[in-house]
């Protein structure tokens, strides 16, 4: 099979002079023939001045480079798609896809016998690790690391969790205009992604997890020297597998991969988010996420990382106490530790060599958990027939099994409206119900699942409510929020029936979410549902995206991207 230079050769009906060709045209970089005749590793660059999660990434390239070519290979870096949480319209959730597939056209499309990905902001490791696994071509993916800390009146900070927090103070009249604003400008004090188990820091854990990056790549901060020295050691290792043509993501990806990718999620108190995108990620394999599965462990795999939300700390504090293999080490026998990784170690010679800090209580043991089951809960009921899921360790333990009136929002414009009306009637015993934001309805299923608390119920003192919708909610929030309610109501799920008034029961004990109203009301109910396309997919991958994008339940990908079979 060619390789370096001479691999996928541009079609021009003359494989010698599509070489010459592509010599010719390389040379004008300035590149000799001994530089040109080495292994070939492809850089993805998504740096962009809209994407400050990313500002590291030229310096991580730059590293990555010295590791390349200090290990005899020939770097390339290419430019992809980047994508910004707060910065993409409507929600970046909607360009994850085009992401992915943007970078696995480029992996294809490019001679390269290696990639290195680099990614940080929520959808940018899925996109990229989905890419990876379809184009099969030996990866390592390099996260581009937390955040360091900010302060505020002798407070750490921690975007994006204490965002949510000091922003529903200033909601409830507890902070003025001027402190929000010096908030602001703390809470985000350097490069890199969010500093608590948000959906970036869930996917970094998870990728380590998996076995598809370095040891310690999930945890060491974004701003920090020893960032760079593993973006070197990650270009070093990158050579190696573009000399040996392995391992490729299919030999890495495993039931047992991502099974412990499973595992470190609910112990590590992770984003529900996370659970879509790898998801997303094991239907582009032979494997399957099982969401019975999933419940089943987070009944077994107790919270044992303290972080917010679910916790007190911060990523810096969970790397400096050890990281992901301190973790895992903790973990022990519930994690298949011979599963292999990128490096061509087993999960138990890493965790072998997992630092042991002295007074750390950042990484619990098993007998003091944080939360004494796993993160995430998966519910059933005639509201959710293929499920839902709750982030039930950053949620109220008094309302993990509650009964209340729903008070129904018809779409995120409607909720934005009405929600702070003095006149809403709503108590705090109610249940907040959105609808119409999931992956068709909103679209690009936003994060729009952690409704606000009503502004005259904030200033009355209440801090949470249950809230349950078809939408996403961040990582970095705190509540009993019910999310990805499956099948969505823009596609005619139950929860496009509910009516103000209604009586919802939440109980996370018996994993169920429960419509109190009758089958024939809502068969009658139905009856009267209508459909169309909106007047948003009518071109384009907005076109694309609505015809093809599947439920929450099935990661959100298109359904074309599926491996076969599937």
């Amino acid at each position: 099979m060619a390789d370096g230079l001479r691999k996928g050769l541009t079609s021009y009906g003359d494989a010698g002079f599509s070489l010459f060709l592509r010599k010719a045209f390389i040379k004008a970089m300035g590149y000799s023939d001994d530089a040109l005749n080495r292994p070939i590793v492809g850089i993805t660059n998504t740096y962009s001045d809209y994407n400050p999660c990313h500002g590291n990434v030229p310096q991580i390239i730059e590293a990555v480079k010295r590791g390349v070519m200090l290990s005899g290979a020939m770097p390339f870096v290419f430019p992809t798609i980047s994508i910004a949480e707060s910065f993409a319209h409507p929600t970046s959730m909607y360009l994850r896809n085009l992401m992915a597939m943007d970078t696995e056209e480029m992996i294809r499309a490019q001679p390269m016998d290696s990639v290195i990905v680099i990614g940080g902001c929520d959808k940018t490791l899925p996109a990229q690790i989905m890419a990876a696994v379809s184009a099969d071509l030996p990866t390592v993916v390099i996260p581009v690391g937390p955040m360091v800390v900010g302060h505020h009146k002798g407070e750490v900070l921690g975007a994006c969790t204490d965002c949510r927090r000091l922003w529903g103070k200033y909601r409830a009249g507890e902070i003025d205009d001027v402190e929000i604003e010096a908030v602001n400008g703390r809470l985000a004090p350097s490069v890199g992604t969010c500093m608590v188990m948000g959906t970036a820091s869930t996917m970094a854990c998870v990728t380590e997890a998996l076995g598809l990056s370095l040891p310690m790549s999930a945890t060491i901060p974004a701003p920090h020297a020893e960032r760079f020295r593993l973006a070197e050691a990650s270009g070093r290792v990158a050579a190696e597998m573009a000399k040996t043509k392995g391992p490729k993501p299919s030999e890495i990806l495993t039931p047992a991969s991502f099974r412990n990718a499973q595992i470190v999620m609910q112990a590590i108190g992770g984003s529900t988010n996370g659970l879509i995108h790898l998801t997303a990620i094991a239907n582009r394999s032979p494997h399957k996420i099982d969401l019975a599965a999933f419940d089943k462990l987070g009944r077994e795999v107790s919270v044992l990382v303290d972080l917010k939300p679910s916790g007190e700390h911060y990523m810096e504090h969970f790397h400096h106490a050890g990281g992901v293999p301190k973790l895992m080490a903790q973990l022990g026998d519930l994690l298949d530790l011979d599963a292999k990784t990128i490096t061509g170690q087993s999960l138990r010679e890493i965790v072998a060599g997992a630092e042991e800090v002295p007074g750390q209580d950042a990484i619990r043991s098993k007998a003091n958990p944080i939360k004494a089951e796993g993160a995430m809960a998966i519910l059933h009921g005639n509201l959710a027939p293929r499920g839902a899921v709750i982030k039930q360790s950053a949620a109220s333990p008094k309302l993990l099994q509650h009964t209340g009136r729903a008070v129904v929002f018809e779409s995120v414009e409607d909720m934005t409206l009405r929600v702070d009306d003095p006149a809403l009637d709503v108590t705090a015993d109610d249940v907040l119900v959105l609808r119409n934001a999931g992956p068709k309805g909103a679209p690009g299923m936003p994060e729009a699942g952690y409704l606000p608390i009503p502004k005259k119920l904030a200033r009355a003192g209440v801090k949470d409510m249950v809230r349950i919708s078809d939408a996403r909610m961040s990582g970095t929030a705190f509540g009993t929020i019910v999310l990805h309610i499956t099948p969505e109501s823009a596609v005619g799920g139950p929860l496009a029936l509910v009516r103000n008034g209604d009586m919802i029961r939440l109980d996370v004990a018996k994993r169920s979410i429960d419509l109190l109203v009758d089958d024939a009301e809502l068969e009658k109910r139905r009856a009267a549902q209508a459909a169309g396309t909106p007047d948003w997919a009518k071109r384009g991958y907005a076109h694309l995206f609505n015809e093809t994008i599947l439920q929450a339940d099935e990661g959100c990908d298109f359904d074309f991207m599926r491996a076969e079979g599937k």
